[in-house]
């Protein structure tokens, strides 16, 4: 098992890691917005890496059976994997190429409830708020915690679905089809 989660979590983890070193220096040319969207669209690539491995996990170690507990288990293992990786990857980025993220991105919230008519009571609370965040990511422990929470609401919804598609507590063989 360990080979298999190691395998598929560690290239899941290269191709997060990859995208996000292709597109961040680019941030300020693509914008925030999209650059969330190809930020969440690759992890749903890098994810899909989590089917593979529990059906490679499946055929291999399980003998053409595994149970939803057992798939979920190794799907959850190859997601932590892939999403330290992907941390890894932020904390170094963050911390040696981009210390002006922070700022970048709470001036890209103000402005945008700026655009969408805040009044300037809003605005000052929002600019608060930024502030507090910025101060708080700056924290390598609480910009971790912040970062690993990022490719969940991707990841657990991909290894739920792929455990579920590829439960199998028995073993078909051909004699079954023929008798239906």
């Amino acid at each position: 098992m360990k080979k298999i989660v190691l395998t598929f979590g560690l290239i899941s983890g290269a191709l997060l890691s990859a995208m996000m070193l292709a597109t961040v220096p680019f941030i300020d040319q693509i914008g925030m917005d999209r650059g969330v969207v190809i930020g969440y669209t690759t992890m749903v690539l890098a994810f899909l890496l989590v089917f593979f491995g529990i059906r490679s996990y499946r055929e291999t170690v399980g003998g053409g059976r595994i149970s939803f507990g057992r798939a979920l288990g190794v799907g959850l293992l190859i997601m932590a994997i892939a999403t330290i990786c992907y941390v890894i990857t932020w904390e170094i980025v963050y911390f040696n190429f981009l210390p002006d993220f922070g700022d970048k991105y709470a001036a890209y919230a103000i402005e945008k409830a700026r655009a969408a008519g805040a009044s300037a009571e809003e605005i000052a609370k929002q600019t608060e708020e930024m502030r507090k965040f910025k101060a708080m990511y700056d924290n390598p422990l609480y910009n971790s915690a912040f970062t690993f929470l990022e490719p969940l609401p991707v990841g657990i919804p991909m290894t739920l679905i792929s455990a579920a598609i590829l439960r199998k507590t028995r073993a078909t063989d051909n004699t079954d089809k023929d008798r239906d």
